[in-house]
């Protein structure tokens, strides 16, 4: 990836990072980002829901990241230790990616079953920024249900990184693209809370 000046990548060193990902077709671009992440530096994590797991399955991000993916909310590797609150704890920066129609109602109504609404629901806002990057058919990005979920999200403290116009795998075109990695990692430099 290209970003012009490979200083701003080296911005990634060290950082804690969480993406979630979920069930969209869009979820393959996702390897790319989190390959971007790691060789800048950055400590990820990587969650999954369920749907997520149909497109891409959890080897792919464990060999990208080198770390377990938390996939499910009910198997920890230590029973003293609830994941979610630790992971959540330790991280600077999560994004959530593809974020599906679906995953974004569920965020809007607090419902917290699947592993990535449950980290994104232990994180502070205020201090550790939490990216949806929409991802859906363009007809579903225009639904009254989308429009209201997004107006609660931001005003949850939720940043929306807005969708690209394009193709879609619906063989069809207009806005609800996922954004390219290059755009989701530029989102995350523009996002991670500075350093004191």
């Amino acid at each position: 990836m290209d970003h012009g000046d490979p200083r701003r990548l080296a911005a990634l060193a060290s950082r804690r990072v969480i993406v979630g990902v979920g069930g969209g077709i869009a979820a393959y671009k996702i390897a790319g980002l989190v390959s971007t992440l790691v060789q800048s530096g950055a400590e990820v994590t990587v969650a999954m829901t369920d749907a997520a797991m149909r497109f891409v399955t959890p080897l792919v991000f464990e060999s990208l990241s080198g770390r377990a993916v938390y996939r499910d909310p009910w198997e920890a590797l230590d029973r003293a230790d609830p994941q979610h609150v630790r992971l959540a704890r330790e991280a600077e920066l999560m994004i959530i990616a593809p974020c599906t129609m679906d995953l974004m109602g569920r965020l809007a109504t607090g419902l917290t079953s699947d592993p990535v609404c449950l980290l994104a629901s232990v994180l502070d806002r205020r201090r550790q920024p939490t990216l949806l990057a929409p991802s859906m058919n363009e007809l579903m990005w225009q639904q009254p249900a989308t429009r209201r979920n997004l107006a609660t999200l931001r005003e949850d403290g939720f940043a929306i990184v807005e969708p690209a116009e394009g193709w879609h795998a619906c063989r069809s075109g207009g806005p609800g693209r996922l954004p390219e990695p290059e755009a989701l990692v530029d989102a995350i430099l523009a996002g991670l809370p500075r350093r004191v």
